[in-house]
């Protein structure tokens, strides 16, 4: 049996997933969580073969996630299985060290067939995000620069995002202006919505 672990916040999908994979005779669902904090004690107590993780949780960004899972059990693979088809969230994932990357508008027996493939220690990636992926290259912006525009997106004031960060407000305002230059954007909100939009926050 392939073990796997749920990682979903809403709890509809989270039942659905696993009522359909509980259908197949190989994958046994040892696990359900709906936050990011909980994915990493669930791999812990369960230790999962394939952790299914959703990205976007109620309290984070589960790509963050991902090098810990295979930390404390480096021997699962982890999938991620999301709506947000990003080619941003893409690169990002792999180079966290998942194996799998999904939207969810796949049919489940595409899903059931990938799980298998990961556990055997292939990849699998949505094809169509994996070609524009290609084509739209990496993140133009610093680790720095994702840092203080997310910091910024909920229309916080420079002298907050230092606060923040730990930052001089004049460090901050750099920062700003260098992404916003990279990105060919006119404000920080503009900036911060196309980054989004791309996966690169």
């Amino acid at each position: 049996m392939i073990r796997v672990l749920l990682a979903e916040d809403q709890g509809l999908m989270r039942s659905a997933l696993a009522a359909l994979l509980a259908l197949e005779d190989d994958l046994e669902v040892v696990g359900q969580v709906a936050r990011v904090a909980d994915i990493v004690p669930a791999v812990q107590v369960e230790r999962p073969d394939v952790a299914l993780l959703d990205i976007e949780l109620a309290d984070g960004n589960a790509l963050d996630a991902a090098p810990a899972v295979r930390s404390v059990q480096p021997d699962c693979a982890v999938v991620f299985l999301t709506t947000f088809g990003r080619p941003g969230y893409l690169r990002r994932a792999f180079e966290a060290g998942a194996r799998g990357f999904l939207v969810k508008d796949g049919p489940v027996e595409g899903l059931a067939a990938s799980i298998r493939l990961v556990h055997e220690g292939r990849t699998v990636v949505d094809p169509e995000l994996a070609a524009a992926a290609l084509a739209d290259g990496r993140s133009p912006l610093t680790d720095r620069e994702r840092d203080v525009l997310a910091a910024a997106s909920d229309g916080a004031t420079t002298k907050d995002v230092a606060g923040r960060l730990h930052l001089s407000e004049h460090t901050v305002r750099n920062y700003l202006s260098s992404a916003i230059g990279k990105t060919g954007t006119r404000t920080r909100a503009e900036a911060y919505a196309l980054a989004q939009r791309n996966g690169w926050l």
